[in-house]
């Protein structure tokens, strides 16, 4: 039987691989922002991951964000959609785009006053300058029972690395007070 002191002296610091170290934060002041920028991005990590709750002034009960890469606001973006509400199910795809618009977020007049809409993107390889980026997002807001729910997956046509990420409402003009957008690196193996 191993002495403690023996196995705890021979105990080597393990690596983690794939984890994720916070890179930047943004929450929204009072009066609203009319886009969110993540820019100067390091590119020592293998992926990136956005995490956004968020609720735009659009007058309507959800809304969705833009999301450009390196302010390419070309038709360089092509996605495909699957959203749901526990009664229908939606799909869609766009070939050629300025943006990817991905959601929801509740928007102004959704039923659910203080309610906000969480989206959790994955951006992947963007530092990969021999391939084109990738992007997978799940998403949704609950509106009093009536929310949505919400999956893309997307291609930036561009073979540059991500060095900036730009957020706008889709519909609406500003993220309401108290969203919160954050960017992690995620290690690579």
């Amino acid at each position: 039987m191993p002495i403690l002191g023996i196995v705890a002296s021979s105990y080597r610091a393990l690596t983690i691989t794939g984890a994720m170290e916070p890179i930047a934060v943004t929450t929204v002041p009072s009066g609203g922002l009319s886009s969110v920028t993540f820019g100067s991005i390091p590119q020592t990590y293998t992926h990136l991951q956005l995490r956004i709750l968020g609720r735009t002034n659009r007058n309507l009960f959800r809304d969705f964000m833009g999301l450009n890469f390196n302010a390419d606001t070309g038709n360089n973006y092509s996605y495909h959609s699957l959203g749901g509400n526990g009664t229908t199910a939606t799909t869609g795809s766009i070939g050629s785009f300025n943006e990817f618009q991905i959601g929801f977020l509740a928007g102004a007049t959704a039923n659910n006053a203080n309610g906000f809409g969480n989206i959790i993107i994955d951006i992947l390889d963007y530092a990969n300058t021999n391939k084109n980026t990738t992007i997978r997002s799940l998403g949704g807001y609950d509106d009093n029972g009536q929310g949505e729910i919400g999956i893309v997956s997307g291609l930036w046509i561009n073979t540059t690395a991500v060095t900036q990420i730009d957020i706008t409402p889709g519909s609406g003009t500003l993220f309401s007070q108290y969203s919160s957008f954050a960017l992690y690196g995620i290690k690579g193996a």
